[in-house]
């Protein structure tokens, strides 16, 4: 009997020793992996061409980015800037950001790799070349800058650029021999060029032009806008065409109510832009067609 009872005691001895060397149940919900979770919601690089320097761009842009991802529904969307004009046509032919705000000359380039119209950001009236001189430098007749310097932001700039330079080649000027192109990056760059009285005379579009004036009323008091351009039609807001249609909606939707609430009204002023409107690439035929014109009886565009 006593040998008995210590053989149960010896089993169950047996049985708890065993229970102590199991380990503990994990909690139900818990998984564990080898690298931190990723982030579910896709982030879209949001780039803008040079209108501006860097700094002045993100001030600008970036409301309208806070509104985007603050709207818009399984994305998230990163402002970028680059450094100048050809550092941002780089990108865009390489397709890497995946949504772009370029001018029209380059809106045509993006549709040849793969980006997509949406929407025209700004009014067509907006977009045309102005030149602005310093006003104690009296220029009043386009044969005096025979001789000249001229500033633009880059030879690929349509409105600030293209546009002026057919102006002046219609007046009689020869860009290639008459006078002498200084092409300086940005549009901010180009008119503070002139203030400084590093150029005679400086090439850019009005959006630029007006935010020189908020941002420096003084010096902008010492220049004048003597001549500007007809106008053609203005910037566009492209997608790759890899951007998932939800996104795309959302997108259109957001950027064309921007003029029915004064949030959007704030966000359209930081932007010198009057709103957005509806286009899509057959909006840009026009251009395609002055680009040829100015090709032939001016210069490559691509060529300074």
């Amino acid at each position: 009997m006593t040998q008995r009872i210590i053989s149960v005691l010896m089993f169950v001895w047996l049985l708890f020793m065993m229970g102590c060397d199991r380990p503990p149940e994990e909690p139900k919900g818990v998984v564990y992996q080898d690298a931190p979770a990723v982030n579910a919601i896709p982030t879209y690089r949001f780039a803008v061409h040079p209108l501006l320097n860097p700094t002045a761009l993100a001030a600008a842009y970036q409301p309208l980015v806070d509104h985007l991802n603050a709207n818009i529904q399984g994305a998230r969307f990163e402002l970028e800037a680059s450094r100048n004009y050809q550092a941002f046509e780089q990108k865009v032919n390489h397709l890497e950001p995946d949504v772009i705000l370029p001018n029209p000359w380059q809106t045509l380039k993006a549709q040849a790799v793969g980006y997509h119209v949406i929407a025209m950001a700004g009014d067509a009236q907006d977009f045309k070349g102005v030149f602005i001189a310093r006003k104690d430098a009296r220029i009043k007749t386009m044969s005096e800058l025979k001789g000249k310097t001229v500033s633009t932001p880059s030879p690929t700039a349509l409105a600030a650029c293209i546009m002026p330079q057919y102006f002046m080649h219609q007046q009689g000027i020869n860009v290639n021999k008459d006078i002498q192109m200084s092409y300086v990056g940005t549009h901010e760059s180009t008119i503070m060029s002139v203030y400084l009285g590093q150029s005679d005379i400086g090439t850019t579009y009005p959006p630029p032009w007006r935010a020189f004036q908020l941002a420096y009323p003084d010096k902008a008091a010492q220049l004048e806008l003597v001549w500007q351009t007809d106008a053609l039609v203005n910037n566009s807001v492209m997608v790759k065409s890899t951007l998932p249609a939800a996104v795309v909606d959302q997108l259109k939707d957001a950027i064309l109510t921007l003029t029915q609430h004064p949030k959007g009204m704030a966000i359209l002023r930081s932007m010198e832009t009057q709103a957005f409107y509806p286009a899509n690439d057959d909006s840009y035929k026009a251009v395609a067609e002055f680009i040829a014109r100015f090709e032939r009886e001016v210069r490559p565009v691509m060529t300074p």
